[in-house]
């Protein structure tokens, strides 16, 4: 059993298909509801602001990727909260067979669960890169700022300064 903090960072990496309905803020805020309604979710639920980035070793003309931080009361097994965030994702049109640094309408990564270390072939907590990406450390900074990850010895604000250069992560949406 998992009772924690358990931070979702949603990503709208950019999907480019011009025939789609939803914008790109919708797609977060399909998947955040979608996280919220799950039987095991409790309160207090912690969203963060949502921030623009350039993508990074994607294919040629992607779309800047929106990305944001949920922090959730999850009571159950975190490899059974990974299968539903999946679910969610593919509800959102995710195809699990695209090639690696690709676009794709939603990516929900599971960060952390309280203080547990999983580390299997499915699901490795905490997230093994966290502590590298500016663009999930902007966004958990706005509601953990004085967090200490497991395997750092330094706060979320404390990572997050080490980047010289964080410019690249711009607030897009205060509330969402």
């Amino acid at each position: 059993m998992c009772w924690g903090c358990e931070p979702a960072a949603i990503t709208d990496r950019g999907y480019k298909n011009e025939n789609r309905s939803r914008t790109r803020l919708e797609y977060l805020h399909i998947a955040r509801k979608a996280i919220f309604d799950l039987g095991n979710v409790k309160r207090p639920i912690l969203s963060s602001a949502v921030y623009e980035t350039e993508p990074v070793g994607c294919e040629p003309g992607a779309r800047k990727f929106l990305n944001a931080v949920v922090e959730f009361e999850y009571e159950g097994d975190p490899a059974c909260l990974l299968e539903q965030l999946i679910q969610i994702e593919e509800a959102l049109g995710r195809k699990r067979d695209h090639p690696q640094n690709t676009s794709r309408t939603i990516d929900i990564d599971l960060l952390y669960c309280g203080d547990r270390r999983i580390n299997d072939e499915r699901l490795q907590l905490p997230h093994p890169r966290l502590h590298l990406r500016t663009f999930v450390l902007r966004p958990l900074a706005d509601i953990r700022p004085d967090l200490v990850l497991l395997r750092e010895k330094k706060t979320v604000s404390d990572l997050l300064a080490d980047f010289k250069d964080s410019g690249a992560v711009v607030r897009f949406a205060e509330s969402w």
